[in-house]
This record gives C-alpha cells, sequence and structure tokens, in this order.
C-alpha cells in the first residue's frame, strides 16, 4: 500500500516538469526561429570622377635620307703599253746590237769573242750558208780561236801506209769559251731580243736574194742539222795529205763542212751545244707562232 502511495505522489511532479520542460522549448524555438533584423544600409553615392582624355602625342617621324647603294667601280688596272724603242737602220744596228749584248749574259767578259762589225748581216749570211751545208768563216759572228787544231801522231798506218793521226781531245777545249758563252745566254731574253730586231734580219736575209722566204724558217732548219748530228763512239782517225787533216773514214770525210766543223767540236762540246739550241728552239717556236 505504501508503494501504491508513492507512485501516486510523484506522477503529478512528472507531468509538471514534462510540462515545463515543452514551454521552455517552444520558447526557445520561437527565439532561435525568428530572423534578426537588418542592419540599416548605408547607401554612399559613387560619384565617377570623370579624368580628362590623355593627350595623344604622335611620335615624331624623322625621316632618313635613302641611300641607295651604288656596286663599288670594278678596279681596272691600267694597260701598260710598252713604248717599243725605235730600230735604228741596218747600216747604223752595229752600236744599238752591242748595247743590247750585255743584257744576254752574264759572262760578259766573253763577248770580247764577238766581231763588233756589220753583226746582224754576219749572223744572217752565216746562218743561211750553215743551214746549206756550208761554213762562211769569212762571215763568221765569232772571232777564231786563239789556237789552232792538234792531233796526235799514231805509230799505226793505213793500208797504203800512209801516216795516220789520232783525234786528239784536248785540242777541242780551244772552243770552250765560245761554248761558255753560249752556256751564258738568257734564253728567252735571247728569244724576244730576236723577235724585235726581225724586221732588220729580214732586211739583211732580203740583200741575200730571199725576198719571200722566212729567215725564221732557215735559222730553225740550221738548228735541227746540229741536233741530227750524230757523235761517233769511237776514236777518230785523221790523215794529212796536205796541210789540212782529213777523216781517214771516207764516210766521214764526204760529210758536209758543217758537220765536219762540228766533229772537230769535241763530243762533249757538241752534247752541250745541243742541249742549249734545243732549247733555244722551242722557245723561237713558240714566240713566232
Amino acid at each position: 500500500m505504501e508503494n501504491s502511495t508513492n507512485s501516486q505522489n510523484q506522477t503529478p511532479w512528472a507531468v509538471i516538469v514534462t510540462i515545463i520542460a515543452i514551454v521552455v522549448a517552444v520558447v526557445v524555438w520561437q527565439l532561435l526561429d525568428k530572423e534578426p533584423e537588418p542592419e540599416p544600409v548605408e547607401i554612399v553615392e559613387v560619384v565617377e570622377e570623370v579624368l580628362p582624355e590623355p593627350e595623344v602625342i604622335e611620335p615624331e617621324i624623322i625621316e632618313e635620307p635613302i641611300v641607295i647603294e651604288e656596286p663599288e667601280p670594278e678596279l681596272v688596272e691600267p694597260e701598260v703599253v710598252e713604248v717599243k724603242e725605235p730600230l735604228p737602220a741596218l747600216n747604223e744596228s752595229d752600236v744599238w746590237v752591242q748595247e743590247k749584248l750585255p743584257n744576254l749574259t752574264w759572262r760578259k767578259e766573253l763577248l770580247k769573242l764577238v766581231i763588233n762589225e756589220d753583226m746582224i748581216r754576219r749572223f744572217v749570211v752565216f746562218t743561211d750558208n750553215f743551214s746549206q751545208g756550208l761554213v762562211a768563216y769569212e762571215h763568221s759572228p765569232f772571232i777564231n780561236p786563239a789556237t789552232s787544231f792538234s792531233a796526235q801522231q799514231s805509230e799505226k798506218a793505213d793500208n797504203n801506209s800512209e801516216q795516220q793521226w789520232l783525234w786528239d781531245e784536248k785540242s777541242t777545249r780551244r772552243f770552250s769559251l765560245y761554248v761558255d758563252l753560249l752556256r751564258s745566254i738568257d734564253t728567252d731574253t735571247l728569244v724576244q731580243w730576236y723577235v724585235e730586231m726581225k724586221p732588220l734580219i729580214d732586211e739583211a736575209y732580203q740583200e741575200l736574194g730571199y725576198p719571200d722566204e722566212e729567215f725564221t724558217d732557215t735559222l730553225q732548219f740550221a738548228i735541227t742539222r746540229v741536233l741530227d748530228m750524230d757523235i761517233p763512239k769511237d776514236t777518230l782517225v785523221l790523215t794529212r795529205p796536205s796541210v789540212m787533216y782529213q777523216f781517214a773514214d771516207q764516210d766521214l770525210e764526204n760529210l758536209d763542212a758543217t758537220d765536219k766543223l762540228l766533229l772537230r767540236l769535241g763530243r762533249e762540246n757538241l752534247l752541250v751545244i745541243k742541249s742549249i739550241l734545243l732549247e733555244i728552239n722551242e722557245k723561237l717556236s713558240r714566240a713566232v707562232n
């Protein structure tokens, strides 16, 4: 019974507490659910500041002068016109030739071997005769050797019991100075000089009775005679039926006077002369052609 009484007494308080809790909840809900009044917003009038338009400054246009590049003129070297010295008359050409001779050789002391009289005519006449197999000693451009030819007497005799003589190579030394002069000549200058004085040479050649022939052909034919000359390998044997020596070999004795002269020059001298004349002949062919 006591428990029942306690239960009745507690029930009203529980109801009261529940009601109070509901009321509090409603009040809190209303408070939280109520939107706060908006704060007054201050309206600030924005005044747009009108800025002055910027001054447009046009860039200064500087007109540069128009430069037209012209091509550089081609440098043309002035043509060097060689003024040729006028040729003298043929009869007055000896001094002119003598002045030019020292330019041909570095062995100027050997020019004493050259005859200084009627020099161009001597050269033309001697060359013309030589080309025909003749030796015109009286028209030689050079003085005669200081020593004469000599031979060694042999102990043997030919079939006719005629005394024989052997070729003495030492005798060829009398031509050594002439060969040295030829060897010392500047062949380029010689050929150039020949072309320069060609009118005087042609005049002298025409005097010999060749009005229509070319002297250069005659000169080259004379040079060819030297180049074609065979050099004997054996010692030459001579005879002396008179004052003059003769070749014991009849084939050699029957040679032209030019060939026998070349044999008397000697083997070594002839080889040197051949080599120099070959060079001159080649340069002469290029110059005249």
